[in-house]
């Protein structure tokens, strides 16, 4: 079993869905952990429910859109713990939606979250990791639509594929510092978010399930223990992949056949 003793791990959108299942799992392993996101009442949520586990957690609001906020939160978790060990980068904002139908400012919004994020804060992050010499583990949070294609998602589809590219570039350039730089792609997990956007019934997550080879959705402790894997020493090789951890329903052409398919 991975043992994060001593470990600072940041996390993105860590006030809900997956972003909590894998705090509270990391911090089982010992992690010290640091949940980020807009809203400070979901994060106090995910800091009691690992204190009351015996965890060690805390709570740093910041808004991954803004690198100014982001640059603050890194420097205050290195002023607090001496350093970022390991940054999920895990915020992500999704909606189905026609591509004739998004609207610009629609676009910007995931790509800001997805995209922008996901670089403002590996950046930071990858910073203070060269700064302190001891290397570190990125890992970002991304969907196979990123080289399928998912109808009705091209603005997640095209910002996800951009993290998958930012994923390998950062491997190959700071591979030299020690610095691991993966990418973990799920599959469908029903977390109230993600289902009340995506999958809001269960007549469409039946038909998703019998799309899995597998034959049922992913649960979040199963994405929980991926991502703690890949983070851990027991990866210590594994620099610039893209892990599938979804059933096997990358196999197929995407989650989605064709837009229509999201519809009762």
């Amino acid at each position: 079993m991975p043992d994060f003793s001593g470990k600072t791990i940041v996390i993105t959108g860590g006030g809900s869905g997956l972003g909590r299942a894998m705090a509270e799992h990391l911090a089982s392993l010992g992690g010290t952990i640091v949940v980020t996101g807009r809203r400070p009442e979901p994060l106090a949520q995910t800091v009691e429910a690992i204190a009351h586990a015996g965890g060690d957690a805390e709570a740093a609001p910041a808004d991954v859109r803004v690198p100014e906020q982001v640059q603050d939160l890194i420097d205050g978790v290195v002023a607090r713990h001496g350093g970022v060990d390991c940054l999920i980068n895990n915020a992500a904002g999704n909606f189905i939606v026609r591509a004739e139908d998004l609207s610009p400012n629609g676009w910007n919004a995931v790509i800001s979250i997805v995209l922008n994020g996901t670089f403002y804060c590996s950046r930071s992050a990858g910073k203070a990791m060269i700064a302190r010499g001891r290397g570190g583990s990125i890992l970002n949070m991304v969907a196979s639509y990123a080289w399928t294609g998912g109808p009705g998602t091209i603005h997640s589809a095209a910002a996800k594929a951009g993290v998958v590219s930012v994923t390998q570039t950062l491997a190959v350039e700071w591979g030299r510092y020690g610095i691991r730089t993966n990418a973990l792609c799920p599959g469908v997990v029903n977390t109230p978010g993600a289902a009340e956007k995506l999958f809001p019934t269960e007549a469409i997550r039946e038909r998703i399930a019998r799309r899995v080879p597998l034959g049922r959705l992913e649960t979040s402790d199963e994405v929980a223990r991926a991502a703690a894997f890949l983070l851990s020493n027991d990866a210590s090789y594994v620099n610039g992949a893209v892990f599938v951890a979804d059933g096997g329903m990358w196999l197929e052409p995407g989650l989605l056949a064709t837009v229509d398919d999201v519809k009762p």
